[in-house]
């Protein structure tokens, strides 16, 4: 299960509304070994398209440095789908690398980047096998939730 806090919810959908038609991409880091997201990364979708996203190398080599310097990993590996569902694609489910991960996404296909709900769904990906998970969003303030850039 993934708990979640109110602020960072709402901080990864309005990424993944701010960035579409474009997929958004980014990470919540946390305590290495907690399972617990406090720390709001959003990302640059290097590859800019509405339909795949990727980390630019650069930056995504920035912040593991960043995290290893405070003994955090990523708890939660997001995107967007902008016309489909918030179910992993092959390519997703290839890309997975993490595996204590939870790996969220967020579909905007019904409302884009207007007002209206998105579908906000995690998982976790191991060796190729998808498991979705329940989420649990807590009221803002019980965790430590801090937007940074690596």
């Amino acid at each position: 299960m993934l708990t979640i806090a109110q602020e960072t919810y709402d901080a990864i959908v309005a990424h993944a509304k701010r960035d579409h038609p474009d997929e958004a991409c980014g990470v919540v880091a946390g305590p290495e070994g907690s399972d617990r997201p406090e720390r709001f990364v959003p990302m640059v979708n290097a590859a800019g398209s509405p339909t795949f996203y990727e980390f630019d190398s650069t930056e995504l080599l920035a912040l593991y440095k960043d995290m290893d310097a405070r003994d955090e990993e990523p708890v939660v590996v997001y995107h967007s789908h902008t016309a489909t569902e918030a179910y992993p694609s092959r390519t997703d489910i290839g890309l997975a690398s993490e595996p204590n991960a939870h790996y969220v996404l967020v579909s905007t296909r019904e409302h884009g980047n207007s007002e209206g709900p998105v579908e906000f769904r995690s998982y976790r990906i191991t060796d190729g096998v998808v498991t979705e998970e329940e989420v649990t969003i807590t009221p803002t303030g019980t965790a430590d939730q801090r937007e940074s850039t690596p």
